[in-house]
């Protein structure tokens, strides 16, 4: 396969100077109605009794083996509001969900496919990337009046390299907007660097090196957009999302890169992956 660069020197001059890009119509609406189709047999498949909530807000939560071995596995995960007070689901789990990850892009047919696409891997050598794998990746639901808020984070945070090198790419499967709980992105804040990072310890459990910020909303720029388009997010750069409290739900497909050439995987990030990730291409 011929890699060759596919973004323009002014996606590449705003990339760099805003810390994202928006790319409208990456994907295909077949694209689109393969994944979504997808999960929904996943789903259907999913047995509720093996899974675990998930909270931006409270990571020290996410300490079971069934977070850490998400990894390498496709894995379930519900959204905090999406039970009762007796503990059981207040919905049906196709609408109680928070997000899948973190290997949908390595197991599954149809997202990896997607995830490891000439005009994806295009995209990273445009970037510079060397021999750039995918570290992660999610479906995120947003589901109607309790999808849950991500609090303002960098990416880096999570899936550090020494030197930096993650670039996320979100993907809107459905239109997102302010009222259904789209990105919001503090333009440039990339070039101030890494803030903190989260640190699984050796004992078990994660936490963050430093306490986060305290940030002012006017700083953040909503991130519109319709189903089809890619935001390109600098790993570096300050983003977030509100809850969804609409009558519409926000799927979107999350995925992460790093480079493997002239950089080292930090030991002490949350992913301790048994197998090495085969890389989108090499040298």
């Amino acid at each position: 396969m011929g890699i060759v660069g596919n973004l323009s020197p002014d996606q590449l001059h705003s990339f760099d100077s805003q810390g994202f890009i928006v790319i409208e119509s990456f994907a295909s609406t077949e694209e689109i109605d393969a994944m979504m189709k997808r999960m929904g047999q996943l789903l259907d498949e999913f047995d509720c009794s093996t899974s675990s909530v998930f909270s931006s807000k409270n990571q020290q939560e996410l300490s079971d083996n069934y977070f850490y071995e998400s990894a390498e596995k496709i894995s379930f995960f519900f959204e905090e509001k999406a039970f009762g007070a007796d503990g059981k689901l207040k919905q049906p789990k196709q609408l109680s969900i928070n997000k899948v990850g973190h290997a949908l892009h390595e197991i599954d047919p149809v997202f990896k496919k997607f995830s490891c696409s000439e005009k994806v891997s295009n995209m990273m050598f445009s970037l510079g990337y060397k021999r750039p794998v995918i570290i992660q990746s999610m479906y995120i639901f947003k589901q109607p009046g309790i999808g849950g808020e991500v609090v303002p984070h960098q990416d880096n945070s999570f899936l550090y390299t020494e030197p930096p090198t993650c670039t996320g790419l979100w993907l809107a499967l459905e239109d997102a907007t302010i009222t259904n709980g789209c990105l919001w992105a503090f333009p440039g804040s990339q070039k101030n660097g890494l803030v903190r990072r989260m640190i699984r310890g050796e004992e078990g459990g994660v936490s963050f090196d430093r306490p986060s910020p305290t940030y002012d909303q006017k700083d953040f720029l909503p991130i519109e957009v319709k189903a089809g388009s890619l935001v390109m997010i600098h790993g570096d750069l300050i983003h977030q999302s509100f809850e969804n409290q609409s009558s519409k739900s926000r799927h979107a497909y999350s995925w992460h890169v790093v480079d493997t050439d002239g950089c080292k995987w930090a030991p002490d990030n949350w992913i301790r992956r048994k197998v090495e990730p085969e890389p989108l291409y090499v040298p």
